[in-house]
């Protein structure tokens, strides 16, 4: 399989509705994601061409879509979404994916809430598939 290498993206900030209460979807707030992609890049260091790699800004934008989408109730689920979408290119292995909620409705002070999956592809019949 070879050696699996790192593509980090942090801090994508997002404005999106998600929540279980009515006044999370109406008013919004904003999003924080955190990527962790784990996949060989030897190849693309070698060809020194970003199709063979992960383009991130591209990645970037499909994240960004994804949150600033459809409303779901839970962060768990938003991330979820997010690590399939990553997942969608077959040359990503696995992936972890942090939500951050920081203004989620809480009485309390706090600095963060966050969700972290980590999700992989399933490796079936000498091919990776999803």
């Amino acid at each position: 399989m070879g050696f699996l290498d790192e593509i980090c993206l942090t801090g994508l900030t997002v404005f999106g509705r998600h929540g279980v209460y009515e006044h999370e979807r109406e008013d919004g707030q904003e999003f924080t994601i955190d990527l962790r992609l784990m996949m060989p890049l030897a190849a693309a260091a070698a060809s020194d061409d970003v199709t063979d790699t992960v383009h991130y800004g591209e990645l970037a934008e499909k994240v960004a879509a994804l949150v600033s989408g459809e409303p779901v109730n839970l962060i768990e689920t938003l991330a979820e979404r997010i690590a399939d979408v990553v997942l969608a290119d077959s040359r990503v292995h696995s992936v972890s994916v942090t939500v951050h909620k920081p203004h989620a409705p809480i009485a309390l002070t706090f600095a963060d809430v966050a969700v972290t999956v980590n999700r992989a592809q399933t490796h079936a019949a000498g091919e990776w598939s999803r």
